[in-house]
């Protein structure tokens, strides 16, 4: 897949450094040479012809510290860090990547890209066909053979303000007019679609085992963009959704559509600014390595997952209703001390009883809509259903990250012994009479 950002950021650096390098020739500096000796037509046993050959990747090289204070340097370098074939390109122009830091990776990259542009040039006139094959051949490094996958997808209720977001090797969001390569039929030209592209590349292998290894490596994409969207919601507020379709191809072949995801339908919009993109990429990688199994958590997070899909906000708060009583209320829904134990978690202790209420009325709404085969769908109804979402999706977050125990229920307990807080029993006669929360329902 091509980016179209990347393409851009390194025709602007190649433009300046080749106006840069001309104002030196221009003042007097000479392209060193070297005598180079070619057999003629008639073979290697024939008197080889001789011809002077300019080293001009050697005048380059040494003015890299100039090139470096280029101020379109910089964007061409932030782009190329992110790029997932870098160590493959400087492997082969010779280069030694394992012995770099990743800056001087990129450095050593861009040095050798113009190095490919001018070659054996006598000058530095930038001509558009050598710099594109240069761009191409650069681009074609992330390439592993036939064998290699892309699967692209869609999300929705999420924006970027870059054109890209590499988040992980092989893996990018982007609008779908910063990619070149993508399916015509899903992304035309000119659109206007109001979505991300979601690219991941995926190894493959050649051979008889060439359709197994397919499969294998699509069952892993969709377990990776799985985790991403997991990642998402967890970061943002839930809204975010996959596509139900998907489009994946083989080496360069066509491009073949697929199911993807349960689709669900996205709410506002989650936006990521540029300050947040380490921050997300960071998080991303986290929850992919700390994502819970076999436990109360994971089954809380799975239920929060189902949750985002629902189209109905009623069923979303029974999913989430229901993660929240696998988390904090072990002894039973009779109990009653789930809406305490969430507002001593997620409230400050002046805004507890506040909480607990609300808590207190969101499970009596859940009880009246049962009864009632009713949907949430006033505003009060749906802003309680959002609420009791994010209490839910900043309890796991904080769990997976580390910044909570996951005995959340001995952790809550505590924090309402020392506060000596009234419990949510106590307080349930304040949510309101039965027939103002159905008041809340169509």
């Amino acid at each position: 897949m091509r980016s179209l950002t990347l393409q851009a950021a390194l025709t602007e650096f190649a433009e300046s450094a080749a106006a840069l390098l001309q104002a030196d020739l221009a003042g007097g500096a000479e392209i060193p040479f070297e005598l180079d000796s070619r057999p003629t037509r008639r073979g290697i046993t024939s008197t080889p012809l001789y011809c002077y050959r300019a080293l001009t990747g050697t005048f380059i090289a040494e003015r890299q510290t100039a090139l470096e204070s280029l101020p379109t340097r910089g964007e061409a370098a932030r782009r190329l860090k992110g790029f997932d074939g870098l160590d493959s390109y400087l492997a082969s122009v010779g280069s030694e990547p394992a012995r770099a830091t990743r800056p001087a990776r990129v450095d050593a990259a861009l040095i050798a890209l113009l190095q490919d542009v001018f070659e054996e040039q006598t000058d530095f006139e930038l001509r558009p066909e050598r710099l594109q094959a240069a761009l191409q051949r650069l681009e074609q490094s992330t390439l592993t053979g036939t064998g290699e996958v892309t699967l692209v997808a869609t999300l929705h209720g999420l924006t970027i303000t870059s054109a890209e977001l590499h988040l992980a090797r092989g893996l990018t969001l982007g609008r779908p007019d910063a990619l070149e390569g993508l399916p015509e039929a899903a992304f035309p030209r000119g659109g206007g679609a109001e979505h991300l592209v979601v690219v991941l590349d995926l190894g493959g292998e050649e051979g008889d085992d060439a359709a197994r290894d397919l499969r294998d490596a699509l069952s892993h994409g969709r377990a990776v963009l799985a985790d991403l969207l997991r990642a998402l919601r967890l970061f943002g507020d839930g809204r975010v959704s996959l596509g139900a379709l998907g489009w994946a191809r083989a080496g360069a072949g066509a491009w073949t559509p697929l199911p993807i995801g349960s689709g669900g339908r996205p709410h506002g919009m989650l936006v990521i600014t540029a300050e947040q993109e380490d921050e997300l990429r960071a998080f991303c990688n986290l929850v992919s390595r700390r994502a819970p199994e076999g436990n109360e958590l994971a089954w809380a997070l799975a239920r929060f997952e189902m949750g985002c899909e629902r189209d109905a906000p009623c069923e979303a708060l029974t999913d989430h209703l229901l993660a929240l009583r696998a988390l904090l209320e072990p002894e039973g829904q009779g109990s009653g001390l789930l809406a305490g134990r969430v507002a001593a978690l997620c409230a400050t202790p002046q805004e507890r009883v506040q909480l607990t209420e609300r808590m207190v009325q969101a499970l009596a709404i859940e009880r009246a809509a049962v009864a009632a085969g009713g949907v949430v769908a006033r505003s009060g109804a749906l802003e309680l259903v959002r609420e009791v979402g994010d209490h839910l999706r900043a309890l796991l977050r904080d769990v997976i990250c580390g910044h909570l125990s996951p005995d959340l229920v001995v952790l809550a307990d505590e924090l309402l012994l020392e506060d000596d807080e009234p419990s949510g029993e106590e307080l349930f006669g304040d949510a309101g009479e039965p027939e103002e929360i159905l008041d809340l329902l169509v």
